[in-house]
């Protein structure tokens, strides 16, 4: 299957044109070499005004990359990338980028951890110190304002850098696998506060996972992207479970268990590939 599922199937996607006239990020024809080795090819994405959009693909099939050329670390190749319709030169202002491993400064405690980047915009310590209080308390985390980060489980030390990022007030979050290093059970606590954040502000956001439950539990919509070299996006799902939702308990829902097998389906023949070409290396 290259193509979403039709509406008979009850997955019928947005139209096109309704998405690229909200778009946060546009992806338009994105080419991305590293010297004779093609990364990313053809690729055009978009990620609507305040969408949820999850990008799942194979092991190192290139779905960092777009990501860090969403967030204007990377330019592309070829095509074009714009932010609210304009094309994207340099670092993206509109954008906050939480990675995979923990981007605290171990010498900093919580709250000087998450309002770091309200110094660099000089920002009156005193008004700093209160916006940074108020979002440690958003993030459950009121009363750990001078713990540092070595004195934090990993599940606190993501609330701070989720805190950290969302204090910018960015209208796009970027997130690479945010929750991988995560035990189960802290994992789902922290979508779960995911999901509380943004609906409440509702951002724009381009979620990188390789799993698949929590791309459907979390997101509007799931994009699969093909086994690399030359990755581009091959189907999209629109998710169509009811807000607000419960990520635990949404994955028992007979809907869920359907989107799942759906999306798996597409998904499988690419995941094979990227194996079977990763065995293929070894025995090189």
């Amino acid at each position: 299957m290259i193509a979403s599922l039709k509406r008979a199937d009850n997955l019928a996607t947005m139209a096109p044109a309704a998405r690229k006239a909200e778009a946060a990020l546009t992806f338009d024809h994105v080419t991305v070499r590293f010297d004779d080795y093609t990364a990313v090819a053809d690729a055009s994405i978009t990620v609507g005004d305040g969408e949820f959009v999850s990008i799942v693909g194979p092991t190192g099939c290139g779905k960092s990359t777009l990501l860090n050329v969403a967030a204007g670390l990377l330019e592309p190749t070829a095509g074009d990338i714009s932010v609210y319709g304009k094309s994207l030169e340099g670092l993206n202002r509109q954008a906050g980028y939480l990675f995979q491993a923990d981007a605290l400064m171990p010498w900093r405690t919580a709250l000087s951890n998450v309002t770091a980047g309200l110094e660099y915009r000089r920002m009156a310590p005193k008004d700093a110190e209160e916006l940074g209080r108020k979002w440690l308390a958003r993030v459950g985390l009121n009363g750990h304002h001078e713990r540092f980060p070595h004195q934090l489980s990993g599940g606190m030390r993501k609330r701070v850098a989720l805190a950290q990022t969302l204090i910018m007030d960015p209208k796009i979050i970027l997130m690479d696998e945010p929750f991988s290093a995560l035990d189960v059970q802290t994992r789902v606590l922290m979508e779960n506060e995911l999901l509380a954040l943004w609906m409440a502000d509702k951002k724009s956001v381009m979620f990188i996972t390789h799993d698949l439950e929590e791309a459907i539990s979390l997101s509007d919509r799931v994009i699969i992207l093909s086994a690399g070299p030359g990755t581009h996006p091959i189907a999209e799902f629109v998710i169509d479970l009811p807000r607000p939702r419960d990520v635990s308990e949404v994955r028992m829902t007979p809907r869920f268990v359907e989107l799942h097998h759906h999306i798996w389906e597409t998904m499988r023949e690419e995941v094979l590939k990227a194996y079977e070409r990763n065995q293929h290396k070894l025995a090189d």
